[in-house]
């Protein structure tokens, strides 16, 4: 299996979870300048990572990747458990992950894409940042007393994760809520998570 991804974008979940499966797969970085050329644009048309080759079977869209790599590697437990409970628990939060708080960050990082004006800029920004305390603040009254978003470690602890990092580096404001902050250490003393980073050069 082939991933496509972009060093410490969204795609670093997928890389985590492929090295919890823990079979051999070819990490394929792309730079962003070439995320719109034609050889990437022929794996994934709307040149985004995360994009993966499974034999010549290709797939882009976070979602639908991290459950084919659920689906295909059972023994892994992509997915939190067995249990229907917890396989729903975690695509909850797998979708808040991804289409709430990934979403607002898109307010931030693509600000100047979307206005003209620094002002502009700012105010969106600074909004989506609020926004994004308040997504974070229903995440860490779910944590209370527990390790994981569902019954055990799933991908959706890999998509928070992910979005942790972009919050440090974006400055927003988490300190005053300390089970993102154990969740976020937890997740970071991973052997798997550890590999991932280092594989994509990332600290």
């Amino acid at each position: 299996m082939k991933l496509y991804g972009l060093p410490g974008a969204c795609s670093l979940v997928d890389h985590i979870a492929l090295q919890w499966v823990g079979k051999p797969f070819e990490y394929v970085a792309i730079g962003r300048d070439a995320l719109k050329q034609a050889p990437f644009l022929a794996v994934s048309p709307m040149g985004a990572v995360p994009a993966i080759d499974d034999g010549g079977f290709t797939l882009t869209q976070n979602c639908a990747i991290l459950e084919y790599l659920a689906e295909k590697n059972p023994e892994a437990h992509l997915l939190g458990g067995d249990s229907l409970k917890a396989r729903s628990e975690a695509r909850r939060w797998l979708a808040f992950c991804n289409s709430d708080i990934h979403k607002t960050y898109s307010m931030i990082f693509g600000a100047a894409r979307l206005l003209n004006d620094a002002a502009g800029q700012a105010e969106l920004s600074g909004n989506a940042s609020q926004r994004l305390r308040d997504m974070y603040g229903i995440i860490d009254k779910h944590l209370s007393g527990r390790d994981w978003l569902s019954e055990g470690r799933s991908v959706a602890d890999a998509y928070l994760y992910v979005t942790l990092r972009w919050a440090s580096a974006k400055k927003i404001d988490i300190a005053d809520m300390p089970n993102i902050q154990a969740h976020f250490k937890r997740m970071s003393a991973d052997p798997a998570v550890q590999a991932a980073l280092a594989a994509e050069g990332l600290k």
